[in-house]
């Protein structure tokens, strides 16, 4: 279901030719791996290497085998120079909550890359505001298996600062009752993600 409502990611299309590009690619929560599939499909043939905590997400990815796959947290690995680049995509980077987590993954990315390798990922520009677009009236709905599926997000308030709580709930009318989701996304401004991004050793 977690691809289907990604289908057409358009953030793939500013990733995927990097990865391309790159011999050695490890993509720091990859989820259920779609980013690294589509590279394989599209005739990558070095090393790419999926890493992410959740087991679940690992299930779908590791129904491809020709694509490294580790369930772990970027902080508990202890690669060393071993990747050309390094992504992460999505909402991955905004995951880690405190200071002490942005830090210890910056540095073991840092430690992973090449001397002369890459680490390219997003984060949300707080000033947009984008949560205030996660609401009931903006709810998304998809067809799959001939099985129609709703999502919709609602934030939780009040906001801890930087932190955005919301609930995302996924209703059809072939379902019990719905299933829910709850997630808390760090919106951190440009000074404090450079000075964490410059302390674990990156250029900018």
């Amino acid at each position: 279901m977690y691809d289907t409502f990604c289908e057409g990611r358009p953030d793939f299309s500013f990733y995927l030719p990097l990865v391309m590009s790159a011999e050695r690619v490890l993509d720091v929560g990859c989820g259920t791996g779609k980013l690294l599939r589509l590279a394989r499909e599209a005739g990558h043939t070095g090393r790419l290497c999926g890493l992410d905590p959740a087991a679940a997400m690992l299930e779908v990815a590791r129904q491809r085998t020709d694509i490294e796959w580790v369930l772990s947290d970027i902080s508990q690995v202890g690669w060393n120079r071993e990747f050309d680049l390094a992504v992460m995509t999505g909402h991955a980077f905004q995951v880690l909550i405190e200071d002490a987590e942005v830090r210890s993954s910056l540095t073991a990315i840092r430690a992973a890359l090449a001397e002369d390798g890459r680490f390219v990922f997003e984060t949300r520009n707080p000033l947009v505001r984008d949560w205030e677009r996660w609401t009931l009236e903006n709810a998304v709905e998809i067809v799959r298996d001939g099985t129609r599926v709703r999502m919709a997000s609602q934030v939780d308030t009040p906001n801890a600062g930087d932190l955005i709580s919301f609930t995302t709930t996924y209703t059809s009318p072939s379902w019990d009752g719905p299933r829910i989701s709850r997630s808390t996304l760090r919106f951190l401004d440009l000074r404090s993600l450079s000075s964490m991004v410059l302390g674990a050793g990156l250029v900018i």
